[in-house]
C-alpha cells in the first residue's frame, strides 16, 4: 500500500546512448504517471525526478533508478509504456518489478570498476549545478581558494601521481610548475576535448579542474575545445559555465577573492591531429590545426606566445577529487609510475560494451572476462586493441598485462585516448591495420612530408595486399616505412600512425603471409574470398539465388543450385541467407 512518508528519488539515464534508446520519452512518462496519481503532492518526504549522465553500460539503456527512502532498484531496457507498471507496482506498490529489474552483468560491470572521474556521471543531474553541489562540488573550488597557495596546489598534484590521460602519460603537476614559473602578464589553460561522456554527465567537474589549474599557474583566461559534432555535450558545458558563473565559481573575483578567470567554448570540426597541443594552439588562434616543432613548449610559449598548460577533459575532471580527498587517497590507486584510475571505452567482440572506469595496473584478462563478460558467442580472443587508432594490438598470450603506461608501451601499445577493441577470430588483422590508418592518414594535418606520404604509401600496400595483390618483400617494406614515418614525423599523430601496422605484423606476420598467397585466414577481404554451394546441403530453396544482386546463381526448385564465379561479385548476400549453411567460402 502506498506509504506517504517516504522520500522518493528517479533517475533516468540521458547520456547520448539514453536519449538514443529513448530517455525524454521515458522521464515524460515518469513525470506524467506520477501526475495522474498525484504522488508527488502526496508525499510528505519529497520526491525528485531528474536526468542523469551515461552510467557506462550503455547497451542496456534506458536505464532507470528508482530509490525508495535510499533503497535502490534499476532498471533496464525501459520503455515509455513499461512506466505506468514501475508506478503502480514499485512507487505505489513496493513491490519492484522483478523482471525488468538489471541481472548479474549488471552488476558484474561494475564490481572491478573504481570510479573518480565518472563518479558523479550517472547520478547527479549535469544540467543542475545545485545537484553537482550537493554531492560535493566546488568543494575543492572552496578549499583551494580559503587555504591552500598555488604551490600547494602544484605539490598536491604532483604528490598525487597524476599523469595527463592521453598521449604519453605527462606528469600534470610537473607541467603545471614549469608554467607557473614562468614570469608573464598574461597566461592560459586550455581544456582539450577527449572524452565526451565526462563533459555530457558531469561539466562542472571539467570547470572545477580548470578553475584550480588556473590558479595554480596564474591564468587567467581559459578555452575548452570540443567538437561541434557533440551538442548534447556542448549545450550542458554552456549551462554549466552559465551556472558557475552566476554562483561566482568563475568569472570576476571568484568566491570574492582576488583572482579571476574566465572560459570561451572553442567548437572544432573533430580534427583527430587537434590532440596534438601545438596543432591545437594554431586552431585556437584561428590557423589551420597544424603541429609545429618543439621546443619551446605551450607551457613557455604557447597560445598566442604566452605560457599555456593544456590538459585532456580526462585530467583536468580529476583534480577535484584530488584536491577534496588527498594525493595519498588518489595514489593509492595504481601502480609505482600510474597512479589512479583511467576511463576506456570497451568496445568491439566483448559481452558488455561500454565506458569503464579501472585502477591503472588492472589486467586486460580482468577488464575483458569479469567487467567486458567474455567475448560475443563464446569464440575465440584474437587480440585487443588498446589506445585508439593510433594504438597498438596486444595478443590473448598477454593477457595478463597491466594496463598502465609502462607496460603497454613495452609491448607497442598505448593507453592513448582510451579506446579498448576486443577482436574475435572472424577478424582479419591485415584489415584492421588498415581499417585504423585510413583513419589517421585521412587525419594528417599534410605539413610534414613523412606523415603526410608515407602513411599513404602505407595505407596504399595494405589496400594492395587484401586485395591479393601483395608482392614479395611487402612486409618488410611496411615495416621500414613504418619505423621512418615514426622516427621522422613532426607531431605524435605520425609518431603513432603505424603502431597498428607494426604490431600486427609483429603479432599476426602469418596472416600477411597468406595474403601474399591469396588467402585471407579469418574471410572478411572480401577480394580474396571464392563462394562456392556444397550439393549435399543444398535444399533448392532459392534463397540465395532470389538474394544475388548479380544473378550469378542458377539452380531449380528442391535441386542445388551452382555459382558462376566469373559474374559473382563476392558481396556474400549468398552467404548471410543460407539457412542450410550450403554456402562455402575460402
Amino acid at each position: 500500500m502506498f506509504e506517504s512518508k517516504i522520500n522518493l528519488e528517479i533517475k533516468v539515464c540521458m547520456g547520448t546512448g539514453g536519449i538514443a534508446a529513448g530517455g525524454t520519452e521515458v522521464l515524460a512518462a515518469f513525470d506524467s504517471a506520477l501526475k495522474e496519481r498525484d504522488i508527488q503532492a502526496k508525499l510528505q518526504m519529497g520526491c525528485s525526478m531528474h536526468k542523469v549522465g551515461c552510467r557506462g553500460l550503455c547497451a542496456k539503456d534506458v536505464l532507470v533508478d528508482v530509490i525508495i527512502n535510499n533503497s535502490k532498484s534499476t532498471y533496464q531496457y525501459i520503455k515509455p509504456e513499461m512506466v505506468q507498471r514501475i508506478v503502480d507496482e514499485h512507487i505505489v506498490g513496493g513491490n519492484p518489478v522483478a523482471d525488468w529489474l538489471v541481472a548479474d552483468d549488471y552488476h558484474n560491470f561494475y564490481k572491478k570498476q573504481v570510479k573518480v572521474v565518472l563518479s558523479d556521471c550517472g547520478n547527479i543531474d549535469p544540467e543542475n549545478i545545485d545537484s553537482y553541489i550537493s554531492a560535493g562540488g566546488y568543494k575543492a573550488t572552496e578549499k583551494v581558494f580559503k587555504s591552500m597557495s598555488p604551490e600547494d596546489v602544484i605539490t598536491e598534484i604532483k604528490k598525487s601521481g597524476l599523469r595527463g590521460r592521453g598521449g604519453a602519460g605527462f606528469p600534470t603537476g610537473v607541467k603545471w610548475e614549469a608554467c607557473r614559473g614562468v614570469q608573464s602578464e598574461q597566461k592560459y589553460i586550455i581544456c582539450n576535448f577527449m572524452d565526451r561522456a565526462v563533459i555530457e554527465g558531469n561539466p562542472h567537474a571539467v570547470i572545477e579542474g580548470m578553475v584550480i589549474g588556473a590558479y595554480a599557474i596564474g591564468a587567467s583566461k581559459g578555452y575548452v575545445y570540443i567538437r561541434a559534432e557533440y551538442p548534447l555535450a556542448v549545450e550542458r558545458l554552456k549551462l554549466a559555465i552559465k551556472a558557475a558563473k552566476e554562483r561566482k565559481f568563475l568569472g570576476n573575483n571568484i568566491l570574492d577573492s582576488s583572482f579571476s578567470f574566465d572560459i570561451k567554448i572553442k567548437l572544432g570540426a573533430g580534427a583527430f591531429v587537434c590532440g596534438e597541443e601545438t596543432a591545437l594552439i594554431a586552431f585556437i588562434e584561428g590557423q589551420r590545426g597544424m603541429s609545429r616543432a618543439k621546443p619551446p613548449f605551450p607551457v613557455y610559449q604557447g597560445l598566442w606566445g604566452k605560457p599555456t598548460v593544456i590538459n585532456n577533459m580526462e585530467t583536468l575532471a580529476n583534480i577535484p577529487y584530488i584536491i577534496n580527498k588527498g594525493a595519498d587517497w588518489y595514489s593509492s590507486y595504481g601502480t609505482e609510475k600510474s597512479k589512479g584510475t583511467k576511463v576506456f571505452a570497451l568496445t568491439g567482440k566483448v559481452k558488455n560494451t561500454g565506458l569503464i572506469e579501472v585502477p591503472m595496473g588492472i589486467t586486460l584478462r580482468e577488464i575483458i572476462y569479469d567487467i567486458g563478460g567474455g567475448i560475443q558467442g563464446d569464440k575465440a580472443l584474437k587480440a585487443v586493441q588498446i589506445g585508439g587508432p593510433s594504438g597498438g594490438c596486444i595478443t590473448p598470450d598477454m593477457l595478463d598485462i597491466n594496463v598502465d603506461y609502462e607496460s603497454l608501451a613495452k609491448v607497442g601499445s598505448i593507453v592513448g585516448s582510451g579506446g579498448m577493441i576486443v577482436l574475435d577470430e572472424d577478424d582479419c588483422m591485415v584489415n584492421v591495420a588498415k581499417y585504423f590508418l585510413s583513419f589517421t592518414q585521412a587525419e594528417s594535418c599534410g605539413k610534414c612530408v613523412p606523415c603526410r606520404i608515407g602513411t599513404k604509401r602505407l595505407l596504399e600496400m595494405l589496400d594492395r595486399i587484401t586485395k591479393g595483390k601483395g608482392k614479395e618483400g611487402d612486409i618488410e617494406l611496411l615495416e621500414k616505412l613504418s619505423s621512418d614515418v615514426k622516427a621522422a614525423s613532426l607531431c605524435g599523430l605520425g609518431q603513432t600512425a603505424p603502431n597498428p601496422v607494426l604490431s600486427t605484423i609483429k603479432y599476426f606476420r602469418e596472416e600477411y603471409e597468406a595474403h601474399l598467397q591469396g588467402k585471407c585466414p579469418a574471410k572478411v577481404c572480401r577480394d580474396l574470398l571464392t563462394y562456392y554451394i556444397i550439393e549435399e546441403l543444398c535444399k533448392g530453396c532459392g534463397a540465395c539465388l532470389r538474394a544475388c544482386p548479380a544473378g550469378a546463381i542458377t539452380g531449380e526448385k528442391k535441386k542445388p543450385h551452382h555459382i558462376n564465379r566469373q559474374l559473382c561479385i563476392k558481396c556474400g548476400a549468398c552467404f548471410d541467407v543460407c539457412k542450410f549453411k550450403a554456402v562455402g567460402r575460402e
